[in-house]
């Protein structure tokens, strides 16, 4: 008998708009300020906020030039795919830590275009156009804690 990978089950259902605007979200912060995906998320239907570890607060114009990256993106509508890949693949492109013990040896990768890719089990859509128009609704600096809270007008 053929044994079939066993993927990790994933215990929440994600709005998929506002997931997959949390990976472009994550992937633009990580290059444009080097500082990591988001250590602490909170991913919701009607807003979500991303914590990031920065050593200075957000300007107004990055944040405005944050929404306007996003949002071509959405206007762009780029196709959202997936691949499967072991864990030994995957140790030499992603981040491993974030990994739950016991994780299946075959991980999901979801692609957002060219503009992100990271090993997630979580619901997205098909396609950018599908998340809405991204608004940063807030932010706030901390003892070198950047916060984001973001919310989407989907159509």
């Amino acid at each position: 008998m053929e044994e079939k990978d066993q993927l990790n089950e994933h215990n929440k259902q994600e709005f998929p708009p506002m997931h997959t605007a949390e990976h472009l979200l994550n992937g633009e912060m990580a290059r444009r300020f080097s500082c990591g995906r988001a250590f602490s998320a909170h991913v919701e239907r009607k807003k979500s906020k991303l914590d990031y570890y920065l050593p200075k607060a957000l300007t107004n114009e990055e944040i405005k030039d944050l929404e306007n990256y996003i949002n071509n993106i959405v206007k762009e509508d780029v196709a959202v795919t997936e691949e499967y890949i072991t864990q030994e693949e995957a140790k030499n492109r992603f981040d491993m830590s974030r990994l739950p013990e016991g994780a299946s040896e075959t991980v999901r990768v979801v692609h957002v275009g060219d503009y992100d890719q990271c090993l997630c089990a979580g619901s997205h859509v098909k396609s950018t156009s599908e998340i809405g128009e991204f608004r940063i609704s807030s932010t706030r600096w901390q003892d070198g804690v950047q916060r984001i809270v973001f919310k989407l007008s989907v159509q």
